[in-house]
């Protein structure tokens, strides 16, 4: 990777892993698992190991969770609330002790004494104690100003209000969490209540505690953990253990499962067994934490960017339950994809309950043998989405599932493109499952762009039963009169739209073709097509002729895959069928050129990186008024690399192959002296 992939890289991924802290920290929602957030983290630190000098100031090395945002009152910590860094392996553990011995220039024979208990999946919350009493509980937030949760807090039944014998300053750190069975309890009652159902027992627990109303925190079943402290008057112990035995001490509950360790072996055991009791423990957990024993080394050992160097948490794996598949169903995506769904026996996995599970495609029920009736190992991959690991039952004798061939929703067939897993519905204009994302590509802006026709009417309108294919667009007019004095809908608007509709006759063939959503048939393959054949009737010919998938590979730009694809596509009567419809409401112009003949015509254009002057669409038609074609990825045939800023791959490329390379500026130049 080259340094600018690299810094265009780190500026991506501090970006998107931003983006998942407020969902995840600020707004209690995670949108990727914790498993491909963990590889977004482990991909940044490796970049920036690779290249130091590129640090960004916005690193997500150096930050912990986000800056609060909701409207609780914001307060910062007397010491920062770190996070601690994420193992994934035996030798990772055994790297972290290493590492700690080397930092502290510990002889070879030197013990290294740590504690090890279970990492909760629940919010980090900090409660001030001063002479004894409460006086403010706060999230998190960025690691250095967090939300007073305070009233919340003070409303858990395992927080004390009170302290006897406490330093006068005494900052605890913990998790607050929902049991499982809290959470399942919860849960029953939003939906009778027709509430909000909370995905699982961590999100549970952060909503409930970011209430504004403290009397719906105290409804909630909060549960409350200490594993360590913040600010302090006076030493709580000499040693980790010590320091958490007096917590205990002081009625703040603690881990039963907390364990001092000397060895790399006993610390690994620790963690199998706490693996071995994960299913039974009544909370939720998704790690292991370490930390160094002697107090002193902590201090010695500091930290580094967001995390101590005496302190790490292995994960644990996914968590596994076993169920039996119940039926097998076929759902048709919006692109026609045909994915397998297992309606599984419910069962609880993580402190969740799993009811379906999606199977990705006929490979992997091949795979698995599965069959209806199986009983099948489900685990939820990065603890959030489920999948089957394993077939408990693959010798018993069942008959085998046969993946159809033909589309539950429409019956047309189903087939794989060669080398591809995935089966498709060929159905494309007539198929329902298909219908609202065909006819919105039909009308988009690089298709028919037909001003005012927009997602949320064409949904209105598929649901009031007027639009089951394109050319029922063009028998809106037929409902004028009803369509007028809907909801949002006045007679000039009305009016407006199908007038939008009528000029859309004797248009851009090219654009029309375009927006048939034929498989691998984009806007520019669209035009050397139309170039090729001139009117739509004339392709469809060539399409269904003999010798069809020979004729269309000939044409320039276009190769064996969209040659099937247009194959298939004209092969289906249902689809032919609508497009006869279709012509014969709004009949596309033959094809013109509108290019010139300059010293770029027939040669292949491709724009990469930011255009600051122009919008990618206008740069491709200039390319196109010059006998150029744009097209979208760098190869040998490739005569001219059109860079703006934040060019990656394809300029490096460029550079590799020794392809011509301009500026948005001297490309300008070129088209003003063409």
């Amino acid at each position: 990777m080259t340094e600018a992939e690299a810094a265009n890289r780190l500026m991506r991924l501090a970006k998107e892993i931003a983006r998942h802290n407020r969902a995840y920290h600020d707004r209690d929602n995670p949108q990727i698992s914790d498993a491909a957030f963990d590889a977004l983290v482990r991909e940044n630190a490796a970049l920036e190991a690779e290249f130091p000098h590129l640090v960004r100031a916005d690193t997500p090395s150096k930050t912990v969770g986000t800056a609060p945002s909701s409207s609780l009152a914001k307060v910062p910590h007397a010491r920062p609330m770190l996070s601690l860094e994420n193992a994934f392996a035996d030798d990772e553990v055994a790297e972290f002790i290493a590492r700690v011995r080397r930092f502290l220039s510990l002889a070879a024979g030197e013990a290294i004494d740590l504690t090890a208990e279970p990492k909760i999946d629940g919010l980090s919350c900090s409660l001030r104690y001063e002479h004894g009493k409460l006086v403010l509980a706060a999230t998190r937030g960025d690691g250095s100003v967090g939300e007073d949760v305070t009233a919340n807090a003070r409303t858990i039944a395992d927080i004390p209000q009170r302290l006897s014998g406490a330093p006068d300053i005494l900052e605890v750190r913990g998790e607050v969490y929902m049991a499982k069975a809290d959470f399942a309890a919860l849960n029953a009652r939003q939906e009778a209540a027709g509430g909000k159902i909370f995905a699982n027992p961590r999100n549970a627990a952060a909503g409930s505690l970011r209430q504004k109303d403290p009397a719906v925190t105290a409804a909630r079943p909060l549960r409350f953990l200490a594993h360590g402290w913040g600010e302090l008057s006076e030493p709580l112990g000499h040693t980790q253990g010590a320091a958490m035995a007096r917590l205990a001490e002081l009625d703040l509950p603690v881990s039963d499962l907390l364990r001092s360790v000397s060895t790399l072996d006993q610390a690994l055991a620790h963690y199998a067994a706490i693996e071995a009791r994960r299913a039974d423990l009544p909370f939720d957990i998704d790690g292991v934490v370490y930390k160094v024993d002697r107090l002193d080394w902590q201090e010695r050992l500091g930290q580094i960017g967001r995390a101590p160097r005496g302190g790490g948490a292995p994960k644990l794996p996914p968590a596994h339950a076993a169920t039996v598949i119940e039926a097998l169903d076929i759902q048709v995506g919006r692109t026609g994809k045909l994915t397998p769904v297992g309606r599984l026996k419910p069962v609880g996995v993580g402190g969740v309950i799993v009811a379906n599970v999606t199977l990705h495609n006929r490979d992997e029920i091949a795979r698995l043998a599965l069959r209806i009736g199986d009983r099948v190992r489900i685990q939820r991959a990065g603890d959030v989405i489920p999948q089957v690991v394993e077939n408990l039952t693959r010798e018993v004798t069942r008959d085998p599932y046969v993946f159809p061939d033909h589309c539950p929703e429409c019956q047309s067939e189903a087939v794989a493109e060669e080398g591809e897993v995935d089966v498709r519905c060929t159905g494309g204009l007539i198929c329902p499952a298909q219908r609202i994302e065909r006819l919105k590509h039909f009308v988009s802006r690089g298709a028919m762009d037909i001003d005012g026709l927009g997602e949320k009417s064409i949904v209105e309108f598929a649901e009031l039963g007027w639009l089951s294919g394109p050319a029922d667009i063009f028998r809106l007019k037929n409902h004028r009169d009803a369509l007028i004095g809907r909801e949002g809908w006045k007679e000039k608007s009305v009016d407006n739209l199908l007038a939008a509709i009528e000029a859309h006759t004797g248009f851009d063939p090219a654009r029309f073709l375009f927006g048939l959503g034929i498989r691998h048939v984009g806007a520019v393959t669209a035009k050397d097509l139309m170039r090729a054949f001139s009117t739509v009737e004339a392709l469809q010919g060539a399409a269904t002729g003999e010798g069809a998938e020979v004729e269309l590979s000939a044409v320039e730009g276009v190769g064996p895959v969209v040659a099937e694809a247009l194959a298939d596509f004209f092969h289906e009567p249902h689809n032919r069928d609508a497009l006869a419809d279709l012509l014969s409401l709004a009949k596309p112009a033959a094809y013109v050129s509108t290019a010139r003949t300059t010293e770029w015509t027939g040669k292949t254009i491709v724009f990469t990186g930011t255009l600051e002057t122009m919008s990618r669409d206008e740069a491709k038609a200039q390319a196109e008024r010059l006998g150029a074609r744009a097209a979208g990825s760098v190869s040998a045939r490739t005569d001219l690399v059109v860079a703006g800023p934040g060019a990656g791959s394809k300029l490096k490329k460029a550079e590799d192959l020794g392809i011509r390379v301009a500026t948005e500026a001297e490309w300008a130049a070129i088209v003003a002296s063409a």
